[in-house]
């Protein structure tokens, strides 16, 4: 592999050579065969979007580190679905949301997960105190160790960081 080929057959030199064992590595992370595929193309995905194919020296590595971070962001779907899930098993029959609003609710929940998956850990738990809990900013200052000033600027980021990604 050259870096001097065009970066279309420098992507599809590695998808040969390393999709395979791509797809072995994530069979073993996530022990389902069709979310291991599907994350295998994702990985590839990522590499196609971010469009540097060309500064990737050691591919095992580089698809490594992608994949680690989509089976965490899969894992942690998982655990918002089955909370959701569990939610809506404790509600009476006549207010459990119809099979659209689940499937709606649940992109809604993904889409405030990822916009809070890079921001600080105080911030998200801020954020999830004050929406899921209700908590007021005194109850969370206290709930994390923190003064009341830092609570609002932790919800402001929180709360903005949502409100862009949504756009």
């Amino acid at each position: 592999m050259s870096a001097t080929q065009p970066p279309e057959q420098l992507f599809h030199h590695i998808y040969r050579e390393h999709h395979g064992w791509l797809l072995g590595w994530l069979r073993r992370k996530v022990k389902q065969n069709e979310q291991a595929a599907d994350l295998a193309q994702d990985t590839f995905l990522s590499i196609l979007n971010a469009n540097n194919v060309q500064d990737i020296l050691e591919p095992r590595p580089f698809l490594a580190t992608i994949a680690r971070r989509l089976v965490a962001n899969y894992h942690r779907r998982q655990v918002i679905e089955e909370a959701y899930i569990e939610a809506l098993a404790a509600l009476p029959e006549a207010q459990a949301p119809s099979p659209e609003q689940r499937a709606q609710a649940l992109e809604l929940l993904q889409q405030i997960d990822h916009a809070l998956n890079g921001l600080p850990i105080k911030a998200r738990q801020a954020f999830l105190l004050a929406h899921l809990e209700g908590l007021s900013y005194a109850e969370i200052a206290t709930e994390l160790g923190v003064s009341i000033s830092s609570v609002k600027q932790y919800l402001t980021r929180a709360n903005q960081q949502c409100f862009f990604s949504m756009l």
